[in-house]
């Protein structure tokens, strides 16, 4: 089993920064991809940015210049700087792991942050 534990969520003013971070623990296997997705009211969940074991990177179209994901291997953490936020941004963020179990992919998750932009 895989924990993943998030943290840095809160109220940020439109324009502002803020950073997540989410360190995961347990029967982490050596290759894995970590990232964060996102869920606003009455909206699906949707992926903003993964990030793999080596450090390729993925941004969804709507955080690509603003946001910008990392991970730390020896301290399985990734990290999410969030820049220039605006209203859309608020949501539940959600760390995910993904990583392959025998034959098998699987995704964990972690339990949300909440991230409110207003001013």
């Amino acid at each position: 089993q895989v924990q993943l534990v998030e943290s840095g969520g809160g109220l940020v003013q439109p324009g502002g920064s803020l950073r997540l971070s989410c360190v995961a623990s347990g029967s982490i296997f050596s290759i894995n991809v970590m990232g964060w997705y996102r869920q606003a009211p009455g909206k699906e969940r949707e992926m903003v940015a993964h990030i793999g074991i080596g450090g390729s990177t993925t941004y969804a179209d709507f955080v690509k210049g603003r946001f910008t994901i990392s991970r730390d291997n020896a301290k399985n953490t990734v990290y999410l700087q969030m820049n220039s936020v605006n209203a859309d941004d608020t949501a539940v963020y959600y760390c995910n792991l993904r990583q392959l179990s025998g034959l098998a992919i699987k995704d964990y998750w972690g339990q949300g942050t909440q991230v409110t932009v207003s001013s």
